[in-house]
């Protein structure tokens, strides 16, 4: 019997995309896997049931307990999890430090679960990397927002009256969104400036036509990321930086840390600095936000300053979120289905550091501590 792969409708509030866009699902196929989409599960991302040529449809009950893989965008609820059948697979974007509820109820029912933002951020991987390719969306939508905030327009317009100088964009935070919303803004029009602590960006953010910020300050992390700053660094870096962002028209906020809270970049005297009607679209609300008056989900304004703190940003551009997310997807498990059977080879870096559960117990082990020192 085929192995059956699933597709569930999300079920996250405002949660519009879907892991499986339909010519994704064909190509799972054509490995010899058998494709089942619950009912509905691809209409918020712009996909009818119709599209999915060659799927089973399924309705809530039958997708969950007929299902040996399960693909999904966000994490599922406990009682999703529980009414998978036990020792089934079960593959999406967890943020496992913001659910131990759910992954508990992973343990107990002997869930083998793989998280795709545990995938390394190795070159094999790239085409895996789902942390990048929502980023992507993240970037470009929050410079349409920022755009679409701000009282002035982002491109230099000569007029009958009279010259429109251009707005004055800066962005920090130079990974994948950054660098989407530095290209943005200037396909917008705009003068653009970026900031990142790791100084061997600044080749990128010139390369798509923005000036770099050199603020003396380099923190220069593994695996892509960037380590914290000392406080003393902290200090030196938002110093030189108020300078900057006073007279800015938007600025884009993008630094996020896997796994923790995101880190306060702009204080509340920074944002009384700034222009009044100046704006701050804060992508890294999800943890809680760079600028320490962000309300994330909000849209608020303080000292003069509009300050957007938008939440789950890709689920707005659903269709080709979900298309990307699904090539991710499609990339990560090909090589554990050979001839449409699953079989993982635990020895591969790329899977065993994505497991998050498995037989029982919670495999990944920052996770693991976290939950065990949280019940303590």
């Amino acid at each position: 019997m085929a192995i059956r792969l699933t597709v569930p409708k999300e079920s996250a509030s405002g949660e519009r995309r879907v892991a499986l866009d339909p010519l994704v699902t064909g190509k799972f196929g054509q490995l010899g896997v058998s494709v089942q989409v619950e009912k509905g599960a691809g209409e918020a991302a712009g996909f009818p049931d119709s599209a999915y040529e060659g799927a089973t449809l399924l309705d809530t009950e039958a997708a969950y307990s007929q299902s040996d893989i399960m693909v999904r965008v966000a994490p599922p609820t406990v009682e999703e999890v529980n009414r998978l059948p036990e020792g089934s697979t079960l593959v999406g974007l967890f943020h496992a430090h913001r659910h131990p509820e759910v992954v508990r109820a992973m343990q107990e029912r002997r869930i083998q679960s793989f998280a795709m933002e545990l995938i390394p951020r190795i070159s094999r991987a790239q085409s895996m990397d789902a942390l990048s390719s929502q980023a992507a969306v993240v970037g470009y939508k929050g410079a349409i927002q920022g755009a679409d905030l701000a009282c002035r327009f982002f491109p230099m317009l000569t007029t009958a009256a009279g010259t429109i100088r251009p707005a004055r964009v800066i962005v920090i935070g130079a990974g994948v969104a950054g660098l989407q919303a530095i290209a943005t803004a200037r396909r917008l029009g705009a003068i653009v400036e970026a900031y990142d602590v790791r100084s061997a960006t600044k080749e990128q953010v010139e390369s798509l036509g923005a000036k770099f910020l050199d603020l003396g300050v380099s923190a220069e992390g593994e695996g892509g990321y960037a380590r914290e700053l000392t406080a003393e660094e902290k200090k030196q870096q938002q110093d030189a930086l108020g300078e900057y962002i006073a007279q800015a028209d938007v600025l884009i906020t993008t630094a996020a840390i896997p796994g923790r809270e995101s880190p306060k970049l702009v204080p509340e005297d920074m944002v009384k600095g700034m222009k009044s009607g100046a704006v701050i679209v804060d992508l890294a609300s999800e943890g809680g936000g760079n600028c320490v008056l962000t309300q994330p989900g909000e849209t608020v304004t303080q000292h003069g300053v509009i300050i957007h703190g938008p939440l789950n940003v890709p689920s707005q551009v659903p269709l080709h979120a979900s298309e990307m997310y699904a090539k991710n997807l499609l990339n990560f498990l090909t090589p554990m289905l050979p001839e449409g059977e699953f079989n993982p080879d635990w020895e591969d870096e790329v899977i065993a550091q994505s497991v998050l559960t498995r037989d029982g117990e919670i495999v990944h082990a920052a996770t693991r501590d976290a939950i065990q020192g949280a019940s303590s």
